[in-house]
């Protein structure tokens, strides 16, 4: 076994993860191989004599540590960033622009172990990761100081390894938080890779710089693969390191905490909260075209939040949908709804909306929700804005708020199928009739809604819900202007998929 010992003497640790932009104020954590490797090429280049311990040296050991995935034992940790102004130039001018500068904190006598069972070094190997890690001054960014150690034994307990499910299927127990993070790859998989490669660009149509960009990250050393920089990889088009691999793994869910948990407040401490209202942030924010796979996400995120907190037994039925398998009867349970606050056409908040009340558990889940993600690999930070009743959210967000007509969206699906004598209309009347609403006055098709600064139609939207099996009369979707006898007061969703933004409306 190889087991390396890290202690952060700042208290900080600041890395950005690969393909993720700083302002989404998101950190690597735990440390990556692929970034540990990396540091260790350029100690080499830099603090040590060449004529003691060689290039192919280097490349023995690293090679050795690439055929292995390692383990962690993560200290204790919280999210933290600061927010400065810089100035950016911006044509003849600087423009001052706000950046996110994001970082783990942890006491700085903290000791992170990385282990790597299934490795042995021989003797020379293991002097040169010792020559290696004594002179290691930083790992990440610059600020990130450090001090590492090689431990001739470790028998701790990992507490971050290798894996993909994060619930175990048998006993439902709780395994850890995904992530996903990059290894160098071996030198036998980058060699075939890179075969693969340069075979395939003979099929393009690419440009003869272009092509000369891609070879150029396409070294045939593999030592010069894991050192090439990071802006010639971008600058090539690539979108993750060729010479690396991504590989699941599972953190706990309390490894990275946020620096201060939100103290939401009830507007009617002694009322059940109908909504929990969150701001997303990460870039690119989410397109409002994809509002029904950000409720699906959302609700994920919500159920993966109840499983760890209370257990899979103990998920509140409002927010699930169901209890003890008996899918709820009406709309009192949760609506999972995409916001375009700012009008850019990108989802910028969420909000969880119970027509029927969360519960306290409820209450605990929402409040403890930190992120979004897809199973591509994408992320969003999200913050708890408000939990409240929805008129209290009226001045917040025009989806709260009061009117006699509401225009679409998103998509209206009819739920139905529609028959000569019950037209889309028709079920629309049915429908609000059904909600408790009051009459509808007018009811009028509209062809496009405006997103950002275009003009959209439905078959712009994505309109499919990711669970299989569902009954769905309309694959196409429609846009309206509903005007009732009286106002009333939002949000208003109906038609297929309602409970996942679509066939949302606001007041006009």
């Amino acid at each position: 076994m190889v087991a390396i010992a890290f202690r952060f003497p700042g208290g900080r640790y600041h890395a950005t993860p690969w393909g993720r932009h700083v302002n989404e104020a998101a950190v690597a954590w735990p440390p990556e191989p692929w970034r540990i490797v990396r540091s260790l090429i350029a100690i080499w280049h830099r603090k040590t004599d060449h004529d003691v311990y060689s290039e192919e040296a280097l490349t023995s050991l690293l090679a050795a540590l690439a055929r292995g995935e390692p383990v962690y034992r993560l200290p204790e940790a919280t999210h933290a960033h600061t927010r400065h102004y810089m100035p950016v130039r911006s044509g003849r001018q600087d423009k001052n622009t706000l950046i996110f500068d994001a970082f783990v904190r942890l006491a700085p006598e903290a000791e992170l172990v990385v282990a790597w069972p299934s490795v042995d070094l021989d003797a020379n190997q293991t002097t040169l990761l010792d020559a290696l890690l004594t002179p290691l001054g930083y790992l990440g960014r610059a600020e990130s100081w450090v001090e590492a150690r090689r431990l001739e034994v470790w028998e701790g307990e990992p507490n971050c390894v290798p894996g993909e499910e994060s619930v175990d299927p048998e006993t439902g127990e709780i395994l850890g938080e995904p992530v996903l993070l990059h290894l160098p790859q071996t030198p036998d998989d980058y060699h075939q890779f890179r075969v693969r490669m340069l075979a395939g660009l003979e099929d393009c149509e690419l440009k003869p710089r272009e092509r000369q960009r891609v070879e150029a990250t396409l070294p045939e050393a593999w030592l010069a693969a894991v050192s090439l920089d990071t802006s010639d990889l971008q600058a090539a088009g690539w979108s993750a390191p060729p010479a690396a691999r991504l590989v699941h793994y599972l953190r706990p869910e309390t490894a990275l905490q946020p620096m201060a948990s939100p103290q939401p407040k009830p507007s009617r401490p002694s009322a059940a909260p109908t909504t929990a209202r969150f701001a997303l942030y990460g870039r690119p924010l989410p397109p409002m075209e994809d509002a029904v796979k950000v409720g699906e996400w959302l609700r994920w995120g919500i159920m993966g939040k109840a499983k760890r907190l209370l257990g899979e037994n103990r998920i509140p039925p409002e927010l699930a949908g169901h209890n003890g398998g008996r899918p709820a009867e009406g709309h009192g349970h949760a609506f999972f709804l995409p916001e375009d606050v700012d009008g850019d056409g990108r989802i910028d908040h969420v909000a969880i909306h119970v027509p029927g009340g969360l519960s306290p558990d409820g209450c605990r889940v929402v409040a403890a929700l930190r992120r979004l993600w897809t199973r591509e690999g994408h992320e969003w930070q999200i913050i708890l804005e408000a939990l409240g009743d929805g008129p209290a959210l009226a001045t917040a967000t025009p989806l709260f708020g009061e009117n006699q007509t509401w225009l679409s969206v998103t998509p209206y699906l009819h739920p139905w199928h529609v028959k000569r004598r019950f037209t889309v209309a028709d079920q629309l009347l049915r429908e609000c009739g059904e909600r408790g609403l009051p009459e509808l006055s007018t009811v009028e098709a509209i062809p496009t809604v405006q997103v950002g600064s275009r003009s959209r139609h439905a078959v712009h939207f994505h309109r499919f819900r990711a669970k299989r099996g569902l009954t769905q009369p309309d694959t196409h979707g429609s846009f309206w202007r509903l005007t009732f006898a009286e106002p009333i007061t939002g949000p208003l969703a109906l038609g297929f998929a309602c409970h996942f933004g679509l066939g949302l409306f606001r007041p006009e």
